[in-house]
């Protein structure tokens, strides 16, 4: 079995399996997936209610990126870990403001810390990475 190579590859696998777990379990069970989330399963649906979509959407994302996450960990792609940071970052940034201002429910600036805290910890492992001069990974180059 491989595993990853570096402390970022690291951080990105472990954010990785959660991502995908959770995703899996807003697929399998979306009243499991609000659960998890401290928010409450609705009763009956209203006419319009698109929780059960947008529990499915966003679910298949967060599956989604958790197997990319993954997969970049196995492959040691620093590049893919350092384009990471910033948009966790600017993640964290959309749901805390969203939970603050009102926009989203308050169990959002958890989410938004989750991904901040990430984030950091990716950035903290490339730069331990760099100045242990860990072990580089060659260029993929096109073909021809």
């Amino acid at each position: 079995m491989r595993l990853p190579r570096s402390a970022a590859g690291w951080t990105m696998a472990v954010f990785g399996v959660l991502a995908a777990a959770l995703g899996a379990v807003g697929l399998v069970s979306p009243a499991a997936q609000l659960a998890l989330l401290g928010l409450d399963s609705p009763r009956g649906r209203a006419a319009g209610d698109l929780t059960p979509a947008f529990m499915t959407a966003s679910s298949m994302a967060a599956l989604n990126m958790g197997v990319y996450y993954v997969l970049a960990a196995l492959a040691d792609w620093r590049a893919f870990f350092r384009w990471t940071v910033p948009f966790r970052l600017l993640t964290c940034t959309v749901f805390t403001v969203a939970a603050l201002t009102g926009r989203a429910p308050g169990v959002f600036v958890g989410v938004g810390l989750w991904e901040g805290a990430g984030a950091l910890a990716t950035a903290a492992a490339l730069r331990y990475d760099r100045r242990r001069g860990g072990a580089t990974v060659p260029a993929v180059r096109p073909a021809g």
